[in-house]
Formats: C-alpha cells, sequence, structure tokens
C-alpha cells in the first residue's frame, strides 16, 4: 500500500469503509460534481393542519455526518459536471426564446430576430491568423523601434496570436476602461435601438414600450486580443412580451437598421482623471447582422443556441484571457499563469483601481478578468424562461417537489467543500459515465434506436 500513489490509497480506503455504497449514491446524485458542498443539519416535513412529522431527514445518518450537494459552477475548468449541467439549462434557455417553449409561445419564432455580434474597438495593432499577418511593403517602425509589420502566417493555436506588435504603442488604459463601461455601452445601445424602432414606424419614442417591447439574451467573448465581444439575440416582441405580437409595420429589416445606427452611435464617456483624462468609449467597427428566419434562411436557431451554451462554461483561464478566481495581491498578478499581454493588462487594472476617480469601478476586484464586469450571459426579463424555473422543472421531473399543505422545517450549515484526492478521482469517473451514457441516449433517440 505504501509504494501506491496517495491517490490509490485514498480510493481504497474510501472503498473499504461501510458506509461507501452511501457515499456512492451522494456523488452520483450531484452528477460527480468535482467540488460538492458539505452540509449538515436536518429537514423536518409536517402536515400543515394537525402538525404531524410526515418526514424527516438528518445528516447524522450520513457518511461524515455530511450531504454532498453541487457547486453549480459554470466554468468547464473547475466543475465539469456541473458546467455540463449548466450548459444544458443555458441551451433551453436559448432556445426558448428563439423556437418557444418552456411558457415561450411558439411564435416567437415568426418575430423579427437578429443575431448580432458586437466588438471592442482596436487599442493598437495585434499579431492574427491569415495569409499574412499584417504585411507592409514599406516597412517601416514605430516610435519604439518595433516593426509596424508582420509577414508571418500564424497558425490559430499560435501563441503570439492577439499580441500587441508593440506593447508600447497599445492602449492597456483605453483596453482596461472599455471593458469596465461594457455594460453601459450595452444599455446605452439597447436604449438607442428603442428610440430607432420607435421613429422608424412613426411613434413618438415614449409611446414605444405601449406598443413593443425589445428582448434579448447576450453572452460576452474575449477575443484572441483579449478584448470582449457581444453575441445577442434580439428579439422584437408586443408591449406585453412574447404573448403579445410587435406592431406589424415593425420588420426585420427596421430591426436591422435599428441595430446597425445605434451601433455606430452609442457612446460613453469615463469620469475625468487627472493621470488619464477623459476617455469616449464606443463599439468597434466590426459589426455582423444575421436576419434569423423561421423558413431556415439564415443562421440556425439549435446551432445559435448551441453555440451560446458552448461559451458559458469557458472560465477566463481556459480562454486565455485572465484567471478564474480574484487576484488579491501583486503577487499574485506576477505569479499568475497568463500572457505577458493578459499580464500587462491586469496590472493595468491594478494600476488604475488605486485611482479614487475609479474607485467606483473596483477595477482590481475586476483584474482577474480584465475589468470586464457582469455575467457572461444576460437576458431581459421577457427573453424567456429563467434557470431557477429550469432547475424547479428539474427537480419536479425528479421528483424532489413539496407536497401540498405541508410546512418544511430546514435547518442547514456549511461544513466544508470539494473532495479528498481519491474522491475527486472517483467522482471523476462517475461524472465521464454520466456523460457518456447522456451522449449514448442522444445517438439513440436522434436515430431512433431503443434508450432503455
Amino acid at each position: 500500500m505504501r509504494q501506491l500513489p496517495e491517490t490509490d490509497r485514498d480510493a481504497i480506503r474510501l472503498a473499504q469503509d461501510p458506509q461507501f455504497p452511501r457515499w456512492l449514491e451522494q456523488v452520483t446524485a450531484t452528477g460527480g460534481c468535482a467540488h460538492p458542498v458539505h452540509l449538515s443539519g436536518s429537514t423536518t416535513t409536517l402536515d400543515g393542519t394537525t402538525g404531524e412529522i410526515l418526514h424527516h431527514y438528518d445528516t447524522r445518518t450520513e457518511p461524515g455526518e455530511r450531504l454532498l450537494v453541487r457547486c453549480r459552477n459554470r466554468r468547464a475548468t473547475i466543475c465539469p459536471a456541473c458546467s455540463r449541467l449548466h450548459a444544458g439549462d443555458t441551451y433551453h434557455l436559448v432556445r426558448a426564446g428563439l423556437l418557444g417553449g418552456k411558457n415561450i409561445p411558439a411564435t416567437v419564432r415568426h418575430r423579427p430576430r437578429l443575431f448580432v455580434t458586437l466588438t471592442a474597438p482596436s487599442f493598437g495593432p495585434v499579431h492574427r491568423t491569415g495569409e499574412l499577418c499584417r504585411p507592409r511593403r514599406d516597412g517601416g517602425r514605430c516610435e519604439h523601434g518595433r516593426p509596424l509589420g508582420c509577414g508571418v502566417v500564424h497558425a490559430p493555436d499560435d501563441a503570439t496570436v492577439g499580441q500587441p506588435l508593440c506593447v508600447d504603442c497599445y492602449d492597456y488604459t483605453g483596453h482596461v476602461l472599455w471593458h469596465s463601461h461594457a455594460f453601459k455601452l450595452w444599455d446605452r445601445f439597447a436604449i438607442d435601438v428603442r428610440r430607432r424602432l420607435a421613429s422608424s414606424v412613426g411613434l413618438v419614442q415614449s409611446h414605444f414600450a405601449q406598443h413593443a417591447r425589445l428582448s434579448f439574451a447576450r453572452v460576452a467573448e474575449y477575443q484572441k486580443r483579449a478584448a470582449v465581444h457581444v453575441h445577442a439575440i434580439i428579439r422584437l416582441d408586443g408591449p406585453d412580451g412574447p404573448d403579445t405580437e410587435p406592431p406589424t409595420r415593425a420588420t426585420t429589416d427596421h430591426l436591422t437598421d435599428a441595430v446597425s445606427t445605434a451601433a455606430g452611435r452609442v457612446l460613453v464617456r469615463t469620469p475625468y482623471s487627472p493621470a488619464v483624462g477623459e476617455l469616449t468609449l464606443a463599439w468597434g467597427t466590426q459589426l455582423d447582422i444575421r436576419p434569423l428566419r423561421a423558413n431556415g434562411d439564415g443562421p440556425d436557431d439549435d446551432a445559435v443556441a448551441a453555440y451560446v451554451a458552448k461559451y458559458v462554461t469557458k472560465g477566463a483561464s481556459e480562454t486565455g484571457a485572465g484567471t478564474d478566481h480574484p487576484l488579491t495581491t501583486r503577487h499574485e498578478i506576477e505569479t499568475a499563469p497568463v500572457s505577458t499581454h493578459v499580464r500587462t493588462l491586469i496590472r493595468t487594472c491594478w494600476r488604475l483601481g488605486g485611482l479614487p476617480e475609479y474607485a467606483h469601478l473596483r477595477l482590481r476586484a475586476w483584474a482577474h478578468t480584465l475589468g470586464y464586469r457582469g455575467h457572461i450571459l444576460t437576458k431581459s426579463r421577457a427573453y424567456s424562461t429563467t434557470y431557477a424555473a429550469l432547475r424547479a422543472e428539474r427537480a419536479h421531473h425528479l421528483g424532489h417537489t413539496g407536497t401540498p399543505d405541508t410546512i418544511t422545517e430546514r435547518h442547514w450549515r456549511y461544513v466544508g467543500s470539494g473532495h479528498t484526492p481519491g474522491g475527486a478521482l472517483i467522482a471523476a469517473g462517475i461524472a465521464e459515465d454520466l456523460a457518456r451514457n447522456r451522449e449514448a441516449a442522444r445517438e439513440a433517440l436522434s436515430t431512433g434506436g431503443d434508450v432503455s
């Protein structure tokens, strides 16, 4: 036994424990979660009329006197099992807003709908993939003595792709401040789209909400240059959301024109700083607008939903744009496993975060995401269902719902998280088996086979 690796010894120890079968049931119930939360406590269900105890559960009889529950982390680099579940929920959430379902009427697929990509502006030339990176006939060098062009053909996985041609010319301050104001830029963009839609159909702008509503779901994605761009599904509904029709004179072309104009017009100004000045921020010139049509003439709705669902599970470390955890000291910045370009962006966040005029941006707290704040996926209230509703539906499907006319008393406390080395190995195997079984079931359904 002493010659075995620690992980193997720990796995054998767990397997020899008399309560191992029950522990295995718990791990399987979490889907093989890599970092389960450990809870201690009890739940008592009482008859609402008589006060009779109908059911009582206590962790004192469980292995280690604790119950394991999912961590629910969306990042695949942290918990593959929970990220797969989150991706599945995201797919259904996005798809419901495109095709209906989950209490959203199927008529939404016939509404004006767009798949829009908004990008960050240029903060300086970076290496890129293609036939030639940045060819220049006249050569030339910047004021810092570095070449202004690059004649190399970079492979997509080349570490140079996305890195500045000159780090001294690159606008790191503008990059970070654009990230920290991106959410405000989106808000102003959405407001301007509504205004332009109202004008295009002859409505007074203040009356737009009485006739139509703009619904959307958007996901933020980091490009190779570590700048965020936004993919958004934008849909035009009636005044009460998906259950009502928008004005017939509001077409996909009207929506396209409004989005195109708003993307090129909206601006956000940063607070004045003696060290930086006042910056004017806007969307980049690269704009992609693709109509989503019910007749299939355009991007496939399922493919769009799958793309969004796939991206929300990626962590910052997986995309090479930051880290998956906050950085609290300068030492952590210098030792973080990131590229020189990303490290400079993190340092810029830290430096700007120390200026009082930018205190409200909390740049040091968001240095690990390069100043970008907020959720990777956000949606308007009326776009579709919610994650909470999807989880409740899953709980109901599994029979984990409450009984009417009962009272439930819960007393729980947090007592830890994660697995021992051997437990992590077993949990990873369970997660892999469950994923393989789901894939086999999907293939059987798609081919009309037997999934029993």
